[in-house]
């Protein structure tokens, strides 16, 4: 990434967080920023079998689960395979198939699947999966999936070349599993419901606090801490279902972030939201680089004498340094810090040392996070 990048992108990054911080200065909706205990998504899992392949499935031999589940699925169904009978079966593939099961979920509602290959199948483009059980963290099984899977890659082969357009060990179902058993919710157990907030913090729990007592002209809610409020539930299942959904209309408007500066490692990007502040500092920033250059020559005798030739290495070794002078950055807002750190000149990579010196001198005012 050069220098006109990183002035670009720290410039985007002002004009997003600017953005976002007018947003923020409206009131949101307790839904956004909340959610109620118990209200949430399960995980389901389960190991199935794909088949119909067209001779992309797995080698049996390196596989040998693949052919073991086999095996099991024709025991159930009454087929018996003689024993040592080596089968080797290219159009099949062991795969593993996922889904969420969302809350309120009754039996004989469907759920979207995605199935992925455990083997060393080349791909699962026209397949179709066998009837797999979906089992929970509990081990009970919840749903059950079967149908043609729907693969967004493509490839092809010739002659010994190979062209592929994204991963072919994977697919979805959509509709792929039908709902057996519902996970109850206990909504209002002991007469209160738990409201936990998306991102701790004292302040935005005291709004919530204050906007639903508002809202219903009476103590209702209470903090427990910084990221739960606990609500008085109404009895009746009718009535507490319009409740709920009348707090999650009440409007708060939640506290700013703290100043935060999130530093990727591995990418080089460096985001900062719009609560960084920098206290006057200097900073001179200079490359310094060692270049070792090696030069091999040869160096032969005299006519008649007695020696032989040799090959003799030349090493030259010169270090170079860029100038870096003294320079001041300050800013007040973000639009102010973005114009002192692209003033130094430096690329992302050396804006996270610079940031990371800055932060230890005690002159960028926020958090700083390396992901």
């Amino acid at each position: 990434m050069n220098k006109f990048f990183s002035v670009s992108f720290l410039l985007l990054v002002a004009l997003n967080v600017s953005a976002i911080s007018s947003a923020q200065a409206s009131a949101t909706p307790i839904r956004e920023l909340a959610d109620f205990a118990g209200v949430r998504d399960n995980q389901l899992v389960g190991y199935g079998l794909v088949v119909g392949l067209d001779g992309s499935g797995d080698q049996t031999m390196q596989t040998p689960f693949t052919t073991q589940g086999l095996g099991n699925m024709f025991a159930q169904l009454g087929i018996t395979i003689p024993p040592g009978t080596n089968m080797q079966l290219r159009n099949v593939a062991g795969v593993m198939v996922t889904a969420n099961l969302p809350p309120f979920t009754r039996p004989g509602q469907r759920l979207d699947v995605v199935v992925s290959s455990v083997g060393n199948a080349r791909s699962l483009r026209g397949g179709t999966l066998l009837m797999t059980p979906l089992k929970g963290v509990d081990g009970l099984t919840y749903a059950v999936a079967q149908g043609n899977l729907l693969v967004g890659g493509a490839g092809a082969e010739s002659g010994g070349s190979s062209v592929q357009v994204n991963q072919q060990a994977g697919g979805r179902i959509a509709g792929g599993a039908l709902v057996e058993r519902e996970v109850q919710v206990a909504l209002g157990a002991g007469g209160f419901l738990d409201l936990q907030l998306r991102e701790a913090d004292f302040g935005t729990a005291e709004r919530v606090v204050q906007a639903i007592n508002r809202t219903f002209g009476r103590e209702v809610a209470g903090a427990v801490d910084a990221g739960l409020v606990r609500i008085i539930s109404p009895d009746n299942d009718n009535d507490r279902v319009r409740f709920i959904a009348r707090v999650q209309q009440v409007n708060v408007t939640p506290l700013a972030p703290p100043a935060r500066v999130v530093i990727n490692a591995r990418s080089g990007a460096v985001v900062l939201n719009g609560q960084v502040t920098l206290e006057p500092a200097a900073v001179a920033h200079g490359n310094l680089s060692v270049v070792i250059d090696t030069a091999f020559g040869v160096s032969q005798p005299s006519p008649f004498a007695d020696g032989r030739s040799v090959v003799v290495p030349d090493s030259n070794i010169s270090v170079r340094e860029q100038v870096g002078a003294l320079k001041f950055v300050q800013g007040a807002d973000l639009m102010e810090v973005v114009d002192a750190l692209n003033a130094l000149g430096a690329t992302p990579t050396d804006l996270m040392t610079i940031l990371e010196a800055l932060k230890a001198a005690g002159a960028l005012r926020a958090e700083l996070e390396v992901i």
